[in-house]
């Protein structure tokens, strides 16, 4: 399971403090903002595929075509 994406020049994450919100970081990890709040649900899990994200939650299984700005049920 994993809870950090490498994306070229992000880091995507499972907040580390609430499952329903994802961060990113463009320097490495040293600072972090928010990228996603959930409607989703808890993040437990995040694939990078390469042409999407898949992010496995409390809810099922969801997917992102845009560095997960956004997410859609699969």
């Amino acid at each position: 399971m994993s809870t950090m994406l490498n994306r070229g020049k992000e880091l995507l994450r499972i907040c580390p403090t609430n499952a329903q919100k994802l961060e990113y970081s463009t320097n490495d990890g040293r600072s972090w903002n928010t990228r996603y709040s959930s409607g989703s649900g808890k993040f437990s899990d995040l694939t990078d595929n390469g042409k999407e994200i898949l992010g496995t939650t409390d809810k099922g299984l969801y997917y992102s075509t845009n560095d997960g700005r956004s997410w859609n049920k699969r």
